[in-house]
């Protein structure tokens, strides 16, 4: 038998086997009798919809939506956004003038730290977090750019205003004088308006050669990122409308820096911070409109201990000349 011919048995031997198997099927009790056809063809009449009719992807928002969510907060004297995956803030936002760093109504001493109920308990930093942690409530919006108002310099005082940094050397120290020169700008300019935020830099491994993204994470259980570096970026504003406006960029580490340390050598374009952070700070301000700060004022910060700061929080304008 050749082999065309064992072909064509076996295609009549399947079709009558379906046929038999489909009579004795419709002979059981319950059953209607149907007859499938050959392979390849329907009983429906009506075409099958197309997968582009009915996949929907976004019928996924009928049970919420995953995010990310920015949790957009303003306060009396800051705007921020909050980080959620990182309890820490992505950026928050100030304005000061002459006129609100000469008013004096608000003590940071009546303040207390407290969390923001505002964002979902199980995204929120916790006071407990930074208990025994070793590192301090760092402001990203300092209490004493808010002394207008004593509510104002107690909204500073939430937690998602914070975020963990180291504090000898650090937050009581080099990043303290620099809140200090933000504030000094204002005897140099009649409006400044400032970011500040976390980032959270890679790291090139000595042994591999390849770079990493590490950071501490504080609180039982771990719940707070402690960022690798600070930014600020600065708006110095000439007070016309559509005037020019002094740009500055600076990356701190969050680690001890000498006082010694020319605030220079922490400049960076602001590309740099969008690239790191993700964010974009002055898309709608025109090139024609943008000046560097640093050269049309000397950057540098003024050394004063603690105490002192305290007392005399606005000192002198810095010029383009040396402050020393």
């Amino acid at each position: 038998m050749s082999k065309t011919t064992l072909a064509i048995v076996a295609g009549v031997s399947a079709a009558a086997g379906a046929a038999a198997t489909t009579i004795f099927l419709s002979s059981r009790p319950g059953r209607k009798a149907s007859f499938a056809g050959p392979p390849g063809t329907t009983t429906s009449t009506s075409p099958s919809p197309s997968p582009k009719e009915v996949i929907n992807p976004s019928g996924l928002f009928q049970y919420g939506f995953p995010g990310p969510i920015a949790d957009l907060h303003p306060t009396l004297s800051t705007t921020s956004a909050f980080d959620r995956r990182t309890r820490n803030p992505s950026w928050v936002a100030e304005h000061i003038t002459p006129a609100s760093l000469s008013v004096n109504n608000g003590d940071r001493r009546h303040s207390v730290f407290y969390e923001d109920e505002t964002i979902p308990t199980k995204f929120r930093a916790k006071l407990l977090d930074y208990f025994h942690s070793g590192y301090d409530r760092g402001h990203q919006v300092p209490a004493a750019d808010a002394r207008w108002s004593q509510e104002a310099v107690d909204q500073t005082f939430l937690l998602s205003n914070m975020c963990p940094q180291v504090g000898e050397g650090f937050n009581r120290d080099y990043w303290a004088h620099f809140e200090d020169f933000c504030r000094r700008l204002t005897n140099h300019y009649p409006s400044v308006r400032i970011v500040t935020g976390p980032l959270y830099l890679p790291r090139k491994n000595s042994e591999d050669g390849k770079w990493h993204v590490s950071y501490e994470v504080i609180g039982n259980p771990p719940n707070v990122a402690v960022p690798t570096h600070f930014y600020k970026v600065i708006f110095a504003e000439d007070g016309t409308t559509g005037g020019n406006v002094a740009l500055g960029a600076f990356v701190l580490p969050n680690a001890r820096i000498a006082n010694d340390k020319p605030l220079r050598d922490f400049e960076v374009p602001i590309e740099a911070i969008e690239r790191a952070s993700g964010l974009a700070f002055a898309e709608k301000l025109p090139a024609q409109r943008r000046k560097r700060l640093c050269e049309e004022i000397n950057c540098s910060i003024w050394v004063r201990e603690y105490e002192e700061r305290q007392k005399n929080l606005r000192g002198v304008a810095p010029q383009r000349k040396s402050l020393a």
